[in-house]
């Protein structure tokens, strides 16, 4: 079983910056592949960004790739999320995820571990 605690969330102005923090409770978080997913208001949950278990490879959704850069430190079990030049429809509730396997999927029934998430308000 793996605790996860999202963690930064709050109000921004459209292009300002935020950062996330997700602290897992494992002792074993290095061999998790972890990711990030949101959930905007009456929409599904989508999928963001993940990076694998060692950091070398990460995998980010086309709506942010530029803008958000993931990163993880192994020694302290958390795993964060810079999100800059921030825009309105980045509205969300933020979840971090983990997932067990290595193998790369953008589908959040496959994740096995969820947190409770943070929101982020971006105000145009």
């Amino acid at each position: 079983q793996v605790q996860l605690v999202e963690s930064g969330g709050g109000l921004v102005q459209a292009g300002g910056s935020l950062r996330l923090s997700c602290a897992a409770s494992r002792r074993t978080f290095s061999s998790y592949t972890m990711g990030w997913f949101r959930q905007a208001p009456g929409k599904e949950r989508e999928f963001v960004v993940y990076i694998s278990q060692g950091g070398g490879s990460t995998y980010y959704a086309d709506s942010v790739k530029g803008r958000f850069t993931i990163s993880r430190d192994n020694a302290k079990n958390t795993v964060d999320l810079q999100m800059n030049s921030l825009k309105p429809e980045d509205t969300a509730v933020y979840y971090c995820a983990a997932r067990s396997s290595s193998s790369i999927t953008t589908m959040r029934g496959l994740w096995d571990y969820w947190g409770k998430g943070t929101l982020v308000t971006v105000s145009s």
